[in-house]
């Protein structure tokens, strides 16, 4: 998926894709200042948790820029971290690759030239990165999918949702890279509707077979026998092998259990989160109202009606099969199993 990339940097500004207007528009978005990365961050203009951990470290290279002309300079500087920081919280990468700017940057402080070249080449490195796990996750992942039949996924965990090639999909590219006959199931994902609006366009762009189904058809395909293997994504794996990922995740992993069916999460080690004991320390972003209430700008539901629009929900590890990471699959008891990726 090298056609349309999430982000570009051309040493003076971050292009980001707007993902909000495909699959109708290919747009592309400049960002001169940290406000507006954090902004499109935000308003998911940029997303996926690889994705906006590279959009922040980008970011943070250009506040350093507005930074540099304050006379303290390191407090403005964590200023522009903490503004990115509370973007997406549920996403570990983002806190992730902000934190590891800073602690790259932080023997510069009093230098705001040295830290903004500092700056500058490690988000280059988090970004070049990001790529080589992805396709080592694939690598990893592509043995356990079927040689022939279907695959479920859910979201966006692609190429749009990292630098380039994906998690969950990388998987999937894998697999048909290595002569695999894969069709994928999509579910449309509910409400923003990733799923319908990019990971078809991207299975479609690429040439692997894609089908669309609604969020609550994922049964029936599974009972149908349509489906032998759900992978998708993550957004924070928790130190017990819980994992936060799209809202209706958790739903997927019940109904892949009770069908007999492996679920797989495909994430790198930079989503894995040891501070967080478990699924229930994991923050939840609850998004606007107007999402679940309006579909492209239409209302669908009475006016003043409450909602509620979590943004991820929590899969417990008891319905994981494995969690594939670009140090290879890890299996029950994830405890110790997450633990040990960070020794190698």
């Amino acid at each position: 998926m090298g056609k349309c990339r999430s982000l570009t940097w051309d040493g003076e500004k971050l292009v980001l894709l707007d993902q909000t207007k495909l699959p109708r528009e290919v747009v592309y978005i400049t960002c001169r200042d940290h406000g507006q990365v954090a902004a499109a961050i935000k308003e998911m203009k940029v997303r996926g948790a690889p994705a906006i951990g590279a959009a922040a470290a980008y970011g943070l290279v250009l506040g350093a820029r507005e930074a540099s002309l304050r006379a303290d300079f390191w407090d403005a500087l964590l200023e522009v971290a903490e503004t990115l920081r509370s973007t997406r919280p549920t996403a570990v990468n983002l806190a992730w690759a902000l934190d590891r700017m800073l602690q790259k940057a932080a023997v510069f402080r009093d230098n705001p030239q040295e830290a903004i070249a500092v700056l500058t080449r490690e988000a280059a490195a988090i970004a070049l990165e990001d790529v080589e796990v992805n396709r080592a996750i694939g690598r990893y992942g592509a043995p356990l999918l079927p040689q022939e039949g279907g695959v479920l996924t859910h979201c966006n965990a692609g190429a749009l949702a990292t630098v380039d090639y994906g998690t969950a999909l990388g998987v999937i590219r894998a697999a048909v890279e290595m002569g695999k006959k894969i069709r994928v199931f999509a579910c449309e994902t509910r409400p923003f509707l990733q799923g319908a609006r990019l990971t078809a366009y991207e299975l479609q762009a690429d040439g692997i077979p894609v089908t669309l189904i609604t969020d609550n058809m994922a049964g029936y395909v599974m009972g149908r026998g349509l489906v032998e293997a759900v992978v998708v994504g993550a957004d924070r794996v928790a130190a017990n092998g819980d994992v936060a990922n799209k809202i209706g995740t958790y739903s997927l992993a019940i109904l892949a259990r009770e069908h007999g069916l492996p679920f797989y999460v495909a994430a790198p080690c930079s989503t894995i989160d040891l501070a967080t004991p478990d699924g229930q320390g994991i923050p939840i972003e609850e998004r606007a109202p107007t999402e679940v209430s309006q579909l492209a700008g239409i209302p669908i539901a009475p006016e003043g009606v409450d909602i509620l629009n979590p943004a991820f929900d929590v899969t417990p590890a008891k319905y994981i099969t494995g969690i594939i990471t670009e140090k290879g699959l890890i299996q029950p008891p994830y405890t110790e199993g997450l633990a040990a990726l960070f020794d190698k």
